[in-house]
């Protein structure tokens, strides 16, 4: 359980929220939370679905033990039946599969001036996969909610220390969007067809279609709902758009639009610039928004200057999932740089500048790929002294 903040000792290890200095580059700690967190390699925008182990990962504590076989669920708090559910008695009920793209809130934060100190996030803080499970609301109306139930709080097996604060992760939805039935929030048991892997939050979790990642709470144990707005660290202290460290902000929600490009070409090793030869071209990504269907993706191939419509592919039976687009271009020899944008039907679009806030969230400032277009035959073979002897 969520406690009182922490004493002396541990407020000594947890220090407060910063921003980076002029000139700072990324520290030690944010090193660290780089290396156990990984984002979606920008090739595999090309899947309609992302495998587990490509689809971006965001933990804040450890990944807890998990025994399928042991796990309980429980529904408590303003509810006329308490419930606790094992994981065979969830997966023998019946079951929705729902295709949804997450994005965590903070990606796109290393882009950012003056950079909020955290998990560094460039584009690739997102990932789509097929999410089977109970309807959130059918466990909810199983329960009876109570008619002053105002919240749904979900807590996650995961427990560490933030900001001083000793916690379980704990998020809140309003009743509206918990029982939502245009949304539907899921208890997800299975990712892609398979058990959810400990990483994506095994045996349970949340998922929670148009909303940025850290309402999708993983590791999911318990329910309660309350007739008071939720005031734990992650909804009331994290999560916010703030100005300042004495601004309240506004609680960070549903997903902005964002269009991203997958590399043209190929790279180079440390520096990642894209490398094509002349002539034909196909553009292609993903976009996607959580606050209305995407309708326009434009692209610039001279960083901006210019912007050409590609061509949006329908939902289909799809309509939380990113899209997929495409768009022609001739390379001719030089440097270039590729820029993508999108728009959804509520008019929303991406900014010219970069939107800041202190927790580096929402930041949904147009990708930008630089690429060379070079001369050469190019090879696509071994070449001598690549180790084509080795075993």
């Amino acid at each position: 359980m969520e406690t009182a903040p922490a004493g002396p000792e541990l407020a000594a290890v947890s220090a407060p929220a910063r921003v980076a200095r002029p000139g700072e580059g990324i520290s030690a700690e944010e090193l660290v939370l780089a290396s156990r967190n990984h984002a979606l390699p920008l090739e595999a925008l090309r899947d309609d679905v992302t495998p587990p182990g490509l689809h971006y990962v965001l933990t804040h504590y450890d990944i807890p033990p998990a025994d399928d076989h042991r796990w309980r669920l429980s529904v408590g708090g303003l509810v006329r039946s308490r419930l606790s559910i094992g994981t065979a008695e969830l997966r023998a009920m019946p079951a929705t599969t729902v295709r949804v793209t997450l994005e965590c809130a903070g990606n796109g934060r290393a882009g950012l001036d003056p950079r909020p100190v955290s998990q560094p996030w460039l584009d690739g803080g997102v990932g789509t996969a097929d999410w089977t499970g109970v309807p959130l609301r059918d466990l909810l109306h199983r329960a009876g909610p109570a008619p002053e139930a105002v919240e749904a709080v979900f807590t996650g097996a995961d427990h560490g220390v933030e900001r001083g604060v000793e916690q379980d992760y704990r998020r809140s939805l309003p009743m509206a969007v918990a029982l939502d039935p245009d949304r539907p929030v899921l208890v997800a048991h299975t990712m892609n067809g398979a058990p959810l892997p400990p990483q994506h939050g095994r045996p349970l979790r949340l998922v929670v279609p148009g909303w940025y990642g850290m309402a999708s709470v993983k590791w999911l144990c318990g329910i309660t709902l309350t007739d008071t707005a939720f005031a734990g660290y992650q909804q009331a202290v994290s999560y916010r758009y703030r100005q300042s460290a004495d601004d309240p902000g506004e609680p960070v929600t549903l997903i902005a639009p964002r269009a991203l490009l997958v590399p043209p070409g190929f790279p180079d090793f440390l520096s990642r610039t894209r490398v094509v030869r002349p002539g034909p071209v196909r553009l292609e990504g993903r976009a996607w928004s959580g606050r209305a269907p995407v309708t326009a993706v434009e692209v610039s191939t001279d960083g901006g200057t210019h912007w050409e419509s590609a061509v949006v592919e329908p939902a289909g039976a799809h309509p939380w999932a990113w899209r997929r687009w495409h768009h022609p271009w001739t390379a001719v020899p030089g440097r270039h740089l590729l820029t993508v944008r999108a728009t959804d039907a509520d008019g929303n679009g991406q900014p010219s500048r970069a939107p800041w806030n202190r927790g580096g969230f929402g930041n949904n400032l147009p990708q930008a790929v630089e690429v060379v277009c070079a001369a050469g035959s190019g090879t696509s073979g071994v070449r001598p002294g690549d180790g084509a002897e080795l075993p």
